[in-house]
């Protein structure tokens, strides 16, 4: 048989299965229905009418007559840091509309010297900031979120999966303005219809404001939502179009030539000087449809990945920041998925770092040619994805070896069903003339507003050989209880290597906890959670299933602070040592005043070291902290300890690391961040590696930006004379450059 036909069939065989699996979740679609059903109607009934005007607010902060024709709405709640009082300063929405944009307007009262006004990026508690949220095809389950500080910094994300999880990559085409007062701010928002997707047929759309003051750590919303739920975007309120819908029609493209200017050390003070351009395009030939193309991009880090320490026998996980590839990513985003740390991860089937991958030498694959398409019909989200990278040739050992010019495709299919929950099938493959790599996936959904079931499915195939993966969660958030289940099982051949992150295979892992929880209406603390339950993680390499129970503490304060401590106690087994196995962790985070935050998180445990080859203690603490000295100022840190022990107890090596920084905002969207990551080795006594770093980034307009990147890297790599003779251990420079990149938006 030969490789396109082994292909062929595995995926033919793939689909089959996926197909009885979707059976099966249509079965259980009808179970839960009942459990759902009342979930069609909002909880909120809130409204704001929208109404046309023909000449558009001049965005200044100066509210202007033009604004009296619009609706208003001041009943703001609480949402922290007590749910559903009365806030505590008064803030006033009003929204209008012109044939082609959305504007809004809040007024939020306070006195001047309580106003945060930093210019710092806009997260929670770097300045007084207040949002617009705008679910434009009435799906109750994503939406746009709109965010301004009261010295005029801006952001933009997509809200998903009822609000559970944030894609703060989106970027969008928008504009807006703040004025400070001596007895408050005002900020005003014009958001073009041209700049979002929405359904054209709706006569209303989900909405819902939010202001944070972080004087007082206090969190208002207009609409109002459950502490054990969180914002919802099911229970958004409604923008009702009074005298309008809107429908602009237009060419909807968006084309980005991008200029780079990169100057790289080789060695021995010599340097190559490489200018480039590419291109990047956005195109809407719809509403419901967008088409990205990128061509010939440059792909180096602006910023160098953090240091990792691992011990594990798996590979190290480096997030994607590359914005081809995160941008508009929802779509191939699996169902269920939950931010950040979240107790539920399913597989990550498509894993852009594998594409322009860096090889074993530090040079990357090229990229030549990445489009996408993605957009949404009648309850239905779709995607394709297809990326072409260059053949590559590089050394690893002495061996000079070739990585083969390959072709990266995805397709996504995603339903809405049952008001709010969602099913979806995904394919990833990576095809070389030397053989292919891929996956096919169902995946779904099951929620309400305080509950979720997720699965995921998943078959793999290399070549005509295969095997299955996959994952499930079901989590509840009840007033007085949480409680929740998660399973992953992965197959001894199943395979997604090139395509995917997913390096457990012929593993399988049950994990259970509950416990109560309390919601305190007064005093500091805000919630107490105690949960208890139990591990089982079966790894056939070791023929044994490892058995653990668990129990933890989180506590929540009202000031902006809090702490977790968790424990887990069992029997486990590595490379044919069984053991008893132990586990504590520490974690907490500080955000009580709008100058400071930070984070110190700690941890020891009896495991085996797959680095060193033998079952010992580890312990590690990491901390952040930043000060805002000024409003254009801020100073941080981040400072780990990673500590060895050996098999006779005592310390076998320490490794610290620290990347302290400096970040200037002289005034909104320039920002100039220095940094110095170092990694120091007890056992050495000596600095291992520096990098160092400097980057200027100027948002000179929507989507365009100019950047200037100065980084360098230094370690004690081994190093050699003209002669091959080898160097005495010192630090040298082994990379640097300094990328200058213009990326500008024509906007038709």
């Amino acid at each position: 048989m030969s490789v396109t036909s082994a292909r062929r069939t595995a995926i033919r065989k793939a689909v089959a299965v996926a197909l009885r699996v979707t059976v099966s979740s249509l079965a259980l679609s009808c179970l839960l229905l009942g459990a759902q059903a009342r979930e069609a109607v909002a909880d909120s009934q809130k409204t704001l009418k929208l109404r046309r005007v023909d000449a558009a607010p001049s965005l200044d902060g100066v509210v202007d007559q033009s604004w009296s024709r619009a609706d208003s709405v001041s009943d703001f709640v609480q949402f922290q840091p007590y749910v559903g009082r009365e806030p505590s300063r008064k803030t006033t929405a009003k929204a209008m509309t012109t044939e082609k944009a959305l504007y809004c307007l809040m007024v939020c009262l306070d006195e001047r010297k309580n106003i945060q006004r930093t210019t710092a990026t806009l997260d929670q508690g770097s300045g007084d900031i207040v949002s617009l949220m705008l679910d434009t095809f009435g799906d109750r389950r994503t939406a746009y979120k709109f965010a301004v500080s009261a010295s005029g910094a801006r952001a933009d994300c997509r809200l998903l999966d009822d609000a559970r999880n944030r894609d703060y990559n989106w970027d969008g085409v928008w504009f807006s303005a703040a004025k400070i007062y001596d007895w408050g701010f005002v900020i005003e928002m014009e958001v073009p219809y041209r700049s979002v997707q929405y359904d054209e047929s709706l006569t209303e759309w989900g909405l819902d404001f939010d202001r944070w003051i972080p004087t007082l750590t206090e969190d208002i919303y207009w609409c109002a939502y459950e502490q054990n739920e969180g914002q919802r975007i099911s229970k958004f309120g409604k923008l009702v179009f009074e005298d309008f819908r809107p429908s602009v029609k237009g060419l909807n493209l968006e084309v980005y030539p991008v200029a780079i200017s990169k100057v790289e050390y080789l060695h021995d003070s010599e340097y190559d000087f490489s200018p480039n351009a590419g291109v990047d395009v956005f195109y809407n030939p719809s509403q419901r449809l967008t088409f990205q193309l990128t061509a010939n991009p440059d792909f180096a880090q602006i910023e160098a990945d953090p240091f990792e320490f691992n011990i594990s026998r798996y590979e190290t996980y480096f997030s994607e920041r590359r914005p081809f590839f995160t941008e508009g990513n929802e779509v191939f985003m699996p169902s269920g998925k939950e931010s950040g740390s979240g107790f539920y991860s399913p597989l990550e089937l498509f894993y852009s770092r594998r594409i322009g991958r860096k090889l074993p030498d530090g040079s990357e694959v090229p990229l030549l040619l990445g489009t996408r398409a993605f957009g949404r019909l009648n309850g239905w989200e779709y995607g394709g994805f297809v990326a072409v990278t260059d053949e590559k040739d590089y050394e690893l050992g002495g061996e000079k070896l070739t990585e083969a010019q390959a072709l990266f495709s995805s397709v996504r299919l995603k339903k809405q069903v049952l008001g709010n929950s969602s099913v979806g099938l995904l394919y990833v493959g990576k095809n070389t003339e030397y053989g292919s790599n891929g996956v096919v996936d169902l995946d779904g959904a099951f929620r309400a507003s305080d509950w979720q079931l997720a699965y995921q499915i998943a078959r793999s195939y290399r070549g005509s050989e295969g095997d299955f993966g996959g994952s499930s969660c079901l989590k509840v958030v009840k007033e007085n209880y949480l409680a929740a289940v998660r399973t992953r099982y992965v197959g001894e051949e199943f395979d997604v290597g090139d395509v995917g992150y997913v390096p457990w295979k012929g593993t399988t892992e049950v994990t259970g906890l509950c416990g109560p929880m309390w919601y305190l209406e007064k005093g500091p603390v805000q919630q107490i959670l105690i949960y208890a339950g139990g591990v089982l993680n079966n790894e056939k390499v070791d023929a044994f299933t490892d058995r653990m129970g668990a129990l933890g503490v989180n506590m929540q304060f009202r000031k902006g602070w809090g702490y977790e401590v968790s424990a887990v106690v069992g029997r486990s087994k590595d490379m044919d040592r069984e053991f008893d196995s132990f586990d504590a962790n520490l974690s907490s985070w500080f955000n009580m005043s709008p100058k400071w935050e930070g984070s110190l998180s700690a941890g020891y445990s009896r495991t085996y070291n797959f680095f060193r080859d033998y079952l010992a203690f580890y312990a590690w603490t990491e901390s952040y902290a930043e000060w805002r000295a000024l409003d254009v100022l801020a100073l941080g840190t981040t400072l780990s300890f990673f500590v060895e022990g050996n098999p006779d107890g005592e310390v076998e090596d320490v490794t610290v690391n620290s990347r302290p920084y400096v970040s200037v905002t002289p005034f909104n969207n320039l920002n100039v961040r220095m940094y110095l990551d170092n990694v120091y080795v007890r056992s050495t006594e000596k600095v291992q590696q520096v990098i160092g770093g400097f980057l200027l980034s100027y948002n000179f307009r929507p989507k365009s930006w100019i950047y200037l990147a100065v980084n360098e890297v230094q370690d004690r790599s081994d190093e050699y004379d003209a002669f091959g003779t080898p160097l005495p251990n010192r630090m040298h420079v082994t990379d640097r450059a300094c990328v200058l990149k213009l990326k500008y938006l024509f906007y038709f």
